[in-house]
Protein backbone atom coordinates (compact mmCIF):
# COMPACT_ATOMS: atom_id res chain seq x y z
CA UNK A 1 0.00 0.00 0.00
CA UNK A 2 1.45 3.06 -0.90
CA UNK A 3 0.57 6.38 0.59
CA UNK A 4 0.01 9.23 -2.42
CA UNK A 5 -2.67 10.97 -3.85
CA UNK A 6 -4.55 8.73 -6.00
CA UNK A 7 -7.10 9.10 -8.32
CA UNK A 8 -10.17 6.82 -8.09
CA UNK A 9 -11.09 5.41 -12.27
CA UNK A 10 -14.50 6.81 -11.91
CA UNK A 11 -16.24 9.02 -8.51
CA UNK A 12 -19.69 10.86 -8.28
CA UNK A 13 -18.88 11.98 -4.75
CA UNK A 14 -21.36 12.19 -2.01
CA UNK A 15 -21.54 14.72 0.89
CA UNK A 16 -22.48 14.51 4.45
CA UNK A 17 -25.49 16.73 4.05
CA UNK A 18 -26.59 13.90 1.47
CA UNK A 19 -26.34 11.47 3.86
CA UNK A 20 -28.60 13.31 6.15
CA UNK A 21 -31.06 13.74 3.56
CA UNK A 22 -30.53 10.17 2.83
CA UNK A 23 -31.41 9.48 6.88
CA UNK A 24 -34.18 11.46 6.39
CA UNK A 25 -35.67 9.42 3.61
CA UNK A 26 -36.16 6.57 5.61
CA UNK A 27 -38.11 8.04 7.94
CA UNK A 28 -40.51 9.47 5.24
CA UNK A 29 -42.01 7.92 1.53
CA UNK A 30 -41.97 11.32 0.47
CA UNK A 31 -38.25 10.41 -0.80
CA UNK A 32 -39.47 8.35 -3.30
CA UNK A 33 -42.19 9.66 -4.58
CA UNK A 34 -40.46 13.03 -5.14
CA UNK A 35 -37.31 11.08 -6.97
CA UNK A 36 -39.55 9.66 -9.10
CA UNK A 37 -41.63 12.52 -10.02
CA UNK A 38 -38.46 14.57 -10.71
CA UNK A 39 -37.24 11.52 -12.91
CA UNK A 40 -40.26 11.96 -14.54
CA UNK A 41 -40.45 15.48 -15.50
CA UNK A 42 -36.42 15.20 -16.30
CA UNK A 43 -36.73 12.90 -18.73
CA UNK A 44 -40.39 14.08 -20.06
CA UNK A 45 -41.56 10.08 -19.53
CA UNK A 46 -45.32 8.67 -18.52
CA UNK A 47 -43.57 5.68 -16.26
CA UNK A 48 -40.40 5.25 -13.93
CA UNK A 49 -39.20 2.45 -11.58
CA UNK A 50 -36.84 2.41 -9.50
CA UNK A 51 -35.15 -1.00 -8.62
CA UNK A 52 -32.11 -2.03 -6.51
CA UNK A 53 -29.43 -2.32 -9.09
CA UNK A 54 -29.12 -1.83 -12.77
CA UNK A 55 -29.25 -5.69 -13.19
CA UNK A 56 -32.23 -5.65 -11.10
CA UNK A 57 -33.73 -2.76 -13.72
CA UNK A 58 -32.98 -4.71 -16.48
CA UNK A 59 -33.86 -7.74 -15.69
CA UNK A 60 -37.34 -7.02 -14.34
CA UNK A 61 -37.34 -5.18 -18.07
CA UNK A 62 -36.54 -8.61 -19.77
CA UNK A 63 -39.30 -10.47 -18.04
CA UNK A 64 -41.62 -7.72 -18.71
CA UNK A 65 -40.86 -8.54 -22.41
CA UNK A 66 -40.76 -11.98 -22.05
CA UNK A 67 -44.31 -11.98 -21.08
CA UNK A 68 -45.44 -9.86 -24.68
CA UNK A 69 -44.03 -11.81 -26.36
CA UNK A 70 -43.15 -16.14 -27.45
CA UNK A 71 -39.52 -15.01 -28.17
CA UNK A 72 -36.51 -15.71 -26.67
CA UNK A 73 -33.31 -14.05 -27.87
CA UNK A 74 -31.58 -11.14 -26.10
CA UNK A 75 -28.84 -9.71 -29.09
CA UNK A 76 -26.18 -7.28 -27.08
CA UNK A 77 -22.88 -6.09 -27.63
CA UNK A 78 -20.05 -8.42 -27.58
CA UNK A 79 -18.05 -5.60 -25.63
CA UNK A 80 -20.52 -4.47 -22.78
CA UNK A 81 -20.88 -4.63 -19.02
CA UNK A 82 -20.95 -8.37 -17.52
CA UNK A 83 -23.92 -7.28 -15.64
CA UNK A 84 -26.05 -7.38 -19.08
CA UNK A 85 -25.91 -11.09 -19.67
CA UNK A 86 -26.24 -11.81 -16.11
CA UNK A 87 -29.53 -10.33 -16.36
CA UNK A 88 -30.61 -12.21 -19.16
CA UNK A 89 -29.62 -15.28 -17.73
CA UNK A 90 -31.72 -14.36 -15.04
CA UNK A 91 -34.64 -13.76 -16.79
CA UNK A 92 -33.87 -16.90 -18.46
CA UNK A 93 -33.72 -15.87 -22.23
CA UNK A 94 -31.11 -16.74 -24.57
CA UNK A 95 -27.86 -14.60 -25.10
CA UNK A 96 -26.99 -13.82 -28.59
CA UNK A 97 -23.90 -11.12 -29.08
CA UNK A 98 -22.62 -9.42 -31.94
CA UNK A 99 -19.66 -8.04 -33.06
CA UNK A 100 -18.59 -4.01 -32.49
CA UNK A 101 -17.12 -1.34 -34.56
CA UNK A 102 -13.55 -0.27 -33.54
CA UNK A 103 -14.41 3.31 -34.57
CA UNK A 104 -17.19 3.68 -32.89
CA UNK A 105 -17.89 1.37 -30.30
CA UNK A 106 -20.85 0.54 -31.16
CA UNK A 107 -22.89 -2.40 -32.83
CA UNK A 108 -20.93 -3.51 -36.20
CA UNK A 109 -24.68 -2.58 -37.97
CA UNK A 110 -23.91 -4.85 -41.00
CA UNK A 111 -23.07 -7.59 -39.12
CA UNK A 112 -26.41 -7.08 -36.39
CA UNK A 113 -28.80 -7.32 -38.76
CA UNK A 114 -28.06 -10.79 -40.15
CA UNK A 115 -28.30 -11.55 -36.31
CA UNK A 116 -32.13 -10.58 -36.33
CA UNK A 117 -33.87 -13.62 -36.73
CA UNK A 118 -37.93 -14.29 -35.96
CA UNK A 119 -36.64 -15.31 -32.46
CA UNK A 120 -35.33 -12.22 -31.82
CA UNK A 121 -36.97 -10.62 -28.63
CA UNK A 122 -34.78 -7.54 -28.34
CA UNK A 123 -31.80 -6.09 -28.71
CA UNK A 124 -29.97 -3.99 -25.93
CA UNK A 125 -27.84 -1.17 -27.73
CA UNK A 126 -24.95 0.50 -24.70
CA UNK A 127 -24.18 4.10 -24.79
CA UNK A 128 -20.87 2.67 -23.30
CA UNK A 129 -18.74 5.31 -21.61
CA UNK A 130 -21.51 7.88 -22.64
CA UNK A 131 -21.07 7.57 -25.84
CA UNK A 132 -24.86 7.27 -27.46
CA UNK A 133 -25.49 4.25 -29.62
CA UNK A 134 -27.14 4.68 -32.91
CA UNK A 135 -30.59 3.96 -32.06
CA UNK A 136 -32.23 5.69 -34.89
CA UNK A 137 -30.53 3.06 -36.93
CA UNK A 138 -31.40 0.17 -34.93
CA UNK A 139 -35.18 1.43 -34.99
CA UNK A 140 -34.92 1.54 -39.18
CA UNK A 141 -34.23 -2.26 -39.22
CA UNK A 142 -36.14 -3.54 -36.10
CA UNK A 143 -39.68 -1.70 -37.65
CA UNK A 144 -42.30 -3.49 -38.05
CA UNK A 145 -40.42 -7.11 -36.87
CA UNK A 146 -41.59 -6.66 -33.50
CA UNK A 147 -37.91 -6.58 -31.89
CA UNK A 148 -38.31 -4.22 -28.64
CA UNK A 149 -34.96 -1.72 -27.96
CA UNK A 150 -34.07 -1.55 -24.35
CA UNK A 151 -31.35 1.10 -24.07
CA UNK A 152 -28.35 0.54 -21.78
CA UNK A 153 -28.04 4.17 -20.54
CA UNK A 154 -26.24 2.92 -17.03
CA UNK A 155 -23.08 4.53 -18.08
CA UNK A 156 -24.97 7.92 -19.76
CA UNK A 157 -27.58 9.51 -17.24
CA UNK A 158 -27.83 13.44 -18.21
CA UNK A 159 -26.24 12.70 -21.49
CA UNK A 160 -27.92 14.26 -24.79
CA UNK A 161 -27.98 13.26 -28.28
CA UNK A 162 -29.25 15.34 -30.86
CA UNK A 163 -31.88 16.98 -28.34
CA UNK A 164 -32.97 14.02 -27.13
CA UNK A 165 -31.69 12.30 -23.76
CA UNK A 166 -30.53 8.72 -23.72
CA UNK A 167 -32.60 6.31 -22.31
CA UNK A 168 -35.75 7.49 -23.99
CA UNK A 169 -34.58 6.69 -27.40
CA UNK A 170 -35.88 3.25 -27.70
CA UNK A 171 -39.06 1.13 -26.26
CA UNK A 172 -37.77 1.52 -22.40
CA UNK A 173 -34.14 2.58 -21.14
CA UNK A 174 -32.27 1.60 -17.81
CA UNK A 175 -29.84 3.65 -16.10
CA UNK A 176 -27.25 2.72 -13.03
CA UNK A 177 -26.98 4.50 -10.25
CA UNK A 178 -23.99 2.18 -8.63
CA UNK A 179 -20.60 3.25 -7.38
CA UNK A 180 -18.75 4.79 -9.72
CA UNK A 181 -22.04 6.02 -12.27
CA UNK A 182 -22.37 9.64 -13.44
CA UNK A 183 -24.48 10.12 -10.13
CA UNK A 184 -24.88 7.40 -7.41
CA UNK A 185 -26.39 6.22 -4.23
CA UNK A 186 -24.12 3.49 -3.53
CA UNK A 187 -26.33 0.89 -5.97
CA UNK A 188 -29.73 1.50 -7.92
CA UNK A 189 -31.53 1.07 -11.05
CA UNK A 190 -34.17 3.26 -12.73
CA UNK A 191 -36.39 1.63 -15.76
CA UNK A 192 -37.89 4.65 -17.49
CA UNK A 193 -40.13 4.33 -20.51
CA UNK A 194 -43.12 5.84 -22.64
CA UNK A 195 -45.19 2.81 -23.29
CA UNK A 196 -47.94 2.10 -21.26
CA UNK A 197 -47.94 -1.77 -22.84
CA UNK A 198 -44.64 -2.05 -21.61
CA UNK A 199 -45.13 -0.11 -18.16
CA UNK A 200 -48.16 -2.47 -17.25
CA UNK A 201 -46.38 -5.19 -18.11
CA UNK A 202 -43.11 -3.90 -15.67
CA UNK A 203 -45.18 -3.54 -13.03
CA UNK A 204 -47.12 -6.91 -12.79
CA UNK A 205 -43.76 -7.72 -11.65
CA UNK A 206 -42.53 -4.54 -9.88
CA UNK A 207 -45.93 -4.66 -7.72
CA UNK A 208 -45.15 -8.19 -5.92
CA UNK A 209 -41.24 -6.70 -4.72
CA UNK A 210 -40.48 -5.67 -1.19
CA UNK A 211 -37.98 -2.63 -0.65
CA UNK A 212 -34.38 -3.82 -0.09
CA UNK A 213 -34.36 -4.81 3.51
CA UNK A 214 -33.24 -3.73 6.81
CA UNK A 215 -29.69 -5.08 6.63
CA UNK A 216 -29.16 -3.77 2.91
CA UNK A 217 -30.63 -0.51 4.38
CA UNK A 218 -27.69 -0.40 7.13
CA UNK A 219 -24.92 -1.91 4.59
CA UNK A 220 -25.57 0.98 2.17
CA UNK A 221 -25.47 3.51 4.73
CA UNK A 222 -21.85 2.34 6.47
CA UNK A 223 -21.01 1.99 2.59
CA UNK A 224 -22.10 5.44 2.02
CA UNK A 225 -20.08 6.81 4.53
CA UNK A 226 -16.57 5.02 3.71
CA UNK A 227 -17.10 6.77 0.32
CA UNK A 228 -17.78 10.17 1.65
CA UNK A 229 -14.06 9.59 3.51
CA UNK A 230 -12.27 8.03 1.21
CA UNK A 231 -13.49 8.63 -2.51
CA UNK A 232 -11.29 11.84 -2.62
CA UNK A 233 -7.49 11.35 -4.44
CA UNK A 234 -5.96 12.56 -0.92
CA UNK A 235 -7.41 9.50 0.96
CA UNK A 236 -8.32 6.69 -2.15
CA UNK A 237 -5.01 5.36 -1.61
CA UNK A 238 -6.51 3.49 1.21
CA UNK A 239 -9.23 1.20 -0.26
CA UNK A 240 -7.45 1.28 -3.76
CA UNK A 241 -4.37 -0.81 -1.59
CA UNK A 242 -7.03 -3.13 -0.25
CA UNK A 243 -6.91 -6.38 -2.05
CA UNK A 244 -9.65 -7.70 -0.81
CA UNK A 245 -11.71 -5.24 -1.57
CA UNK A 246 -11.66 -6.11 -5.24
CA UNK A 247 -12.60 -2.18 -6.38
CA UNK A 248 -10.88 -3.14 -9.99
CA UNK A 249 -12.65 -6.42 -10.97
CA UNK A 250 -14.56 -6.98 -13.31
CA UNK A 251 -17.44 -9.47 -11.69
CA UNK A 252 -20.13 -12.08 -13.25
CA UNK A 253 -23.05 -11.97 -11.62
CA UNK A 254 -25.08 -15.43 -11.01
CA UNK A 255 -27.63 -14.77 -8.78
CA UNK A 256 -28.32 -10.80 -7.46
CA UNK A 257 -31.51 -9.48 -5.35
CA UNK A 258 -34.14 -7.89 -7.54
CA UNK A 259 -35.92 -5.49 -5.23
CA UNK A 260 -37.35 -1.75 -4.84
CA UNK A 261 -35.02 1.06 -4.31
CA UNK A 262 -35.09 1.88 -0.31
CA UNK A 263 -35.96 5.09 1.25
CA UNK A 264 -32.54 5.54 2.67
CA UNK A 265 -31.34 5.79 -1.33
CA UNK A 266 -34.01 8.13 -2.69
CA UNK A 267 -33.14 10.61 0.42
CA UNK A 268 -29.52 10.64 -1.26
CA UNK A 269 -30.55 11.67 -4.44
CA UNK A 270 -32.43 14.67 -3.28
CA UNK A 271 -30.22 17.24 -5.51
CA UNK A 272 -29.01 15.04 -8.25
CA UNK A 273 -29.60 17.13 -11.09
CA UNK A 274 -27.96 19.74 -9.87
CA UNK A 275 -24.82 17.29 -8.76
CA UNK A 276 -25.77 15.20 -12.20
CA UNK A 277 -25.16 18.57 -14.30
CA UNK A 278 -21.79 19.74 -12.01
CA UNK A 279 -20.26 16.47 -12.44
CA UNK A 280 -21.05 15.54 -16.14
CA UNK A 281 -19.84 19.53 -17.11
CA UNK A 282 -16.42 18.41 -15.40
CA UNK A 283 -16.64 15.16 -17.64
CA UNK A 284 -16.61 16.80 -20.66
CA UNK A 285 -13.82 19.54 -19.94
CA UNK A 286 -11.59 16.39 -19.13
CA UNK A 287 -13.03 14.47 -22.02
CA UNK A 288 -11.89 17.66 -24.18
CA UNK A 289 -8.56 17.95 -22.67
CA UNK A 290 -7.57 14.04 -23.67
CA UNK A 291 -9.39 13.87 -26.69
CA UNK A 292 -7.67 17.16 -28.19
CA UNK A 293 -4.38 15.50 -27.31
CA UNK A 294 -5.14 12.16 -28.94
CA UNK A 295 -7.16 12.78 -31.60
CA UNK A 296 -4.05 13.52 -34.19
CA UNK A 297 -2.84 10.14 -33.59
CA UNK A 298 -6.29 8.55 -34.04
CA UNK A 299 -6.16 6.48 -30.93
CA UNK A 300 -9.74 7.73 -29.79
CA UNK A 301 -12.92 6.09 -31.39
CA UNK A 302 -15.07 8.54 -33.61
CA UNK A 303 -17.19 10.30 -31.43
CA UNK A 304 -18.30 13.92 -30.56
CA UNK A 305 -15.78 15.45 -28.37
CA UNK A 306 -18.79 17.31 -26.45
CA UNK A 307 -19.80 14.01 -24.61
CA UNK A 308 -19.74 13.83 -20.33
CA UNK A 309 -17.79 10.41 -20.84
CA UNK A 310 -17.96 8.58 -17.55
CA UNK A 311 -14.36 7.45 -18.38
CA UNK A 312 -12.37 8.11 -21.36
CA UNK A 313 -11.69 5.16 -23.92
CA UNK A 314 -8.24 5.23 -25.63
CA UNK A 315 -7.42 2.40 -27.80
CA UNK A 316 -3.42 1.08 -27.09
CA UNK A 317 -0.73 -1.05 -29.44
CA UNK A 318 -1.27 -4.25 -27.84
CA UNK A 319 -2.03 -5.87 -24.46
CA UNK A 320 2.05 -5.83 -23.02
CA UNK A 321 1.73 -1.93 -23.47
CA UNK A 322 -1.18 -1.88 -21.94
CA UNK A 323 0.10 -3.54 -19.18
CA UNK A 324 3.24 -1.32 -18.99
CA UNK A 325 0.37 1.85 -18.89
CA UNK A 326 -1.63 0.28 -16.42
CA UNK A 327 1.55 -0.24 -14.04
CA UNK A 328 3.37 3.46 -14.71
CA UNK A 329 -0.55 4.78 -13.13
CA UNK A 330 -0.99 2.12 -10.68
CA UNK A 331 2.20 3.43 -9.51
CA UNK A 332 1.81 6.79 -9.75
CA UNK A 333 -2.03 7.20 -8.01
CA UNK A 334 -2.93 8.47 -11.57
CA UNK A 335 -6.64 6.14 -12.18
CA UNK A 336 -5.94 4.94 -15.53
CA UNK A 337 -7.71 1.35 -15.72
CA UNK A 338 -8.38 -1.07 -17.43
CA UNK A 339 -12.76 -1.68 -18.15
CA UNK A 340 -13.88 -5.16 -18.98
CA UNK A 341 -11.26 -7.92 -19.20
CA UNK A 342 -12.70 -10.09 -21.94
CA UNK A 343 -15.42 -9.81 -24.33
CA UNK A 344 -18.67 -11.67 -23.49
CA UNK A 345 -17.77 -14.69 -25.56
CA UNK A 346 -14.32 -14.56 -22.93
CA UNK A 347 -17.03 -14.62 -19.41
CA UNK A 348 -16.00 -18.09 -17.98
CA UNK A 349 -19.05 -18.08 -15.89
CA UNK A 350 -21.26 -18.82 -19.16
CA UNK A 351 -18.32 -19.98 -21.54
CA UNK A 352 -20.29 -22.79 -22.92
CA UNK A 353 -23.35 -20.77 -23.69
CA UNK A 354 -21.22 -18.00 -25.73
CA UNK A 355 -18.29 -19.74 -26.95
CA UNK A 356 -19.92 -20.40 -30.33
CA UNK A 357 -19.62 -16.65 -31.36
CA UNK A 358 -17.21 -15.20 -33.49
CA UNK A 359 -16.40 -11.62 -32.09
CA UNK A 360 -12.34 -10.60 -32.62
CA UNK A 361 -13.15 -6.38 -32.69
CA UNK A 362 -14.46 -6.87 -29.25
CA UNK A 363 -11.65 -9.57 -28.28
CA UNK A 364 -9.36 -7.00 -29.61
CA UNK A 365 -10.80 -4.28 -27.61
CA UNK A 366 -10.55 -6.36 -24.63
CA UNK A 367 -6.90 -6.53 -24.89
CA UNK A 368 -5.80 -3.02 -25.93
CA UNK A 369 -8.44 -0.44 -24.36
CA UNK A 370 -7.72 1.42 -21.30
CA UNK A 371 -9.70 4.59 -19.68
CA UNK A 372 -8.38 8.00 -18.53
CA UNK A 373 -10.52 9.20 -15.46
CA UNK A 374 -13.11 12.31 -16.17
CA UNK A 375 -14.73 12.69 -13.03
CA UNK A 376 -14.62 16.05 -11.14
CA UNK A 377 -11.80 15.72 -8.67
CA UNK A 378 -9.09 15.98 -11.01
CA UNK A 379 -7.29 19.47 -10.51
CA UNK A 380 -4.94 20.75 -12.88
CA UNK A 381 -2.16 18.94 -11.14
CA UNK A 382 -3.73 15.79 -12.17
CA UNK A 383 -4.03 16.46 -15.04
CA UNK A 384 -0.04 17.05 -15.93
CA UNK A 385 0.95 14.01 -14.66
CA UNK A 386 -1.71 12.24 -16.73
CA UNK A 387 -0.73 14.76 -19.58
CA UNK A 388 2.61 12.49 -19.35
CA UNK A 389 1.26 9.27 -19.76
CA UNK A 390 -0.44 10.72 -22.63
CA UNK A 391 2.88 11.58 -24.02
CA UNK A 392 4.13 8.25 -23.69
CA UNK A 393 1.26 6.68 -25.88
CA UNK A 394 1.94 9.21 -28.36
CA UNK A 395 5.59 8.52 -28.61
CA UNK A 396 4.90 4.68 -29.13
CA UNK A 397 2.63 5.89 -32.40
Amino acid sequence: MKIQRTIPPSAAPICLKDLLYGIHGILSKDSINKFESELRTYFEVKHVFLLSSGKAALTLILLALKSLSNKNKVLIPAYTCYSVPSSILKANLNIHISDVNPVTLDFNFDLLKKNIDNDTLCIVPSHLFGIPSNVSELKSFCKDKGVFIVEDAAQAMGVSWNGNKLGTLGDVGFFSLGRGKNITCSSGGIIITNSDEIANSINKYYSTLNEEPGYECIETILMVIFMILFVYPVLYWFPAGLPFLELSKTKFYRNFAINKINGFKAGLMWNWRKRLEQYNKSRVENGKYYFNQLFLIGKTPKFDNNLPFLRFPVLLRDSEFKKKICNISKQRGLGISPMYPTAINGIKEIHKLVQNFNCPVAEKIAETLVTFPTHSLINERDRKKLSAILEIIKSIF
